[in-house]
């Protein structure tokens, strides 16, 4: 009887082990063959795998130029005006005030005005200068578009077009049009809008302390292929405290901060 028994179990024993058997391989299978949940050469969010050998992760307390989108909004006082983008043609700015600041000229003209934000701003500037010592006056701030269109065509005159978009702004582009800009110079005029402003007390106050008001040294040494025009310690921008502070931290551009493309040679 035992053994009977034995040999009607042996064919049920075989069909069930071999049924396990088979399903373990099925599963195996689908699993082997399932898609993965990222596209080849993607990661998933905080996974380093794909990072290239030897380079670092981007330090998350630098400014990424992909992380700020580029500000076209002419009245924004953020607006990025530079070789490649422009101003909208008849553009003019909406809050022109004249800052209570020393120019040095008398006359209330267009280049002794500003926008509000920016003359306020130019205000408390050359106050914090005066405190420290310095003393600064304006030389250029607004300039219509009628302005900088006979300033540039006297400069191409002068030195040849490809000269003179080194130090001038093509009409359209140039920051002087946004009212958000201005150059400035020690109170004797001395080195106005000149190169020898560089490591002067004034130019190295501006270039020291002109973020905590909101206003970058556009065109810095060195990033002439980056900015499209040579040093400018004369030349100041406002942008609003918080990006100024971050530009001047970097060491970078306003072009860097959006991650632009380089206009250097357009």
């Amino acid at each position: 009887m035992r053994s009977n028994f034995a040999a009607r179990r042996t064919p049920w024993l075989t069909v069930l082990v071999l049924s396990i058997a088979l399903s373990l391989t099925l599963v195996g299978c689908r699993k082997d063959a399932a898609p993965s949940d990222h596209p080849s050469g993607s990661v998933s969010p905080g996974s380093t795998e794909a990072s290239p050998a030897g380079s670092a992760a981007p330090d998350s307390g630098s400014p990424s130029p992909s992380a700020h989108e580029v500000d076209t909004n002419p009245d924004s006082l953020a607006v990025l005006v530079n070789k490649q983008y422009a101003l909208p043609d008849g553009y003019n700015p909406p809050d022109l005030v004249y800052p209570d600041v020393p120019f040095l000229f008398k006359e209330k003209i267009e280049k002794r005005m500003m926008r509000k934000d920016a003359a306020a701003a130019l205000e408390k500037l050359f106050a914090g200068a005066k405190e420290d010592g310095i003393y600064l006056a304006g030389v250029s701030a607004y300039r219509s578009h009628a302005t900088q269109t006979a300033l540039f065509n006297n400069y191409v005159k002068k030195d040849g077009e490809e000269k003179a978009k080194t130090y001038s702004a093509v009409p359209g582009h140039s920051e002087h049009e946004t009212g958000l800009s201005i150059d400035v110079s020690g109170s004797d005029g001395k080195f106005a809008a000149e190169p020898g402003f560089a490591g002067t007390p004034e130019a190295e106050w501006l270039s020291e302390h002109a973020a905590d008001y909101g206003f970058i040294i556009r065109y810095p040494e060195g990033k002439d292929a980056i900015t499209g025009y040579t040093y400018e310690p004369w030349h100041i921008r406002y942008v609003g405290e918080a990006i100024a502070k971050e530009i001047a931290a970097a060491g970078s551009t306003l072009e860097e901060y959006y991650g632009a493309v380089p206009v250097s040679g357009q």
